[in-house]
């Protein structure tokens, strides 16, 4: 439900991110945020990430800094993807830099997958 609020609210639909920053304490929470978040529909999220499709470069970058299963885990992981989102609309990410980032998505989750925050962040209204 914060997804589909956020998107809202933004005026934005799921076709108008460049980057997603999802929390991925285990490696099926960013595939089940995917299909919650609507980027695609319920049981596809599998087939919507395979052939490189989340990768740096693909249609969709996702967790640009190699995500918590990869960069750092700590208990509160999802600032992290806010700061990463931030670096990414900036142009201040380096070698993890996508080009033309004008609008990032944030998710996190807490609770074991009962409480839900999404933020869309954008470098330019």
């Amino acid at each position: 439900d914060s997804g589909r609020k956020a998107f809202a609210q933004a005026g934005l639909t799921p076709a108008d991110i460049d980057v997603v920053e999802l929390y991925d304490a285990f490696t099926i929470n960013p595939i089940l945020f995917l299909e919650d978040l609507g980027f695609c529909a319920k049981g596809e999220g599998g087939a919507f990430i395979s052939g490189g499709r989340i990768a740096p470069g693909g249609d969709l970058p996702m967790n640009t800094n190699g995500g918590g299963l990869s960069c750092i885990h700590p208990g509160m992981y999802s600032i992290f993807l806010v700061i990463e989102a931030v670096s990414q609309l900036r142009g201040e990410a380096g070698e993890r830099q996508v080009s033309k980032v004008e609008t990032a998505l944030v998710h996190g989750n807490g609770g074991v997958l009962s409480s839900q925050a999404t933020a869309i962040l954008a470098s330019s209204q």
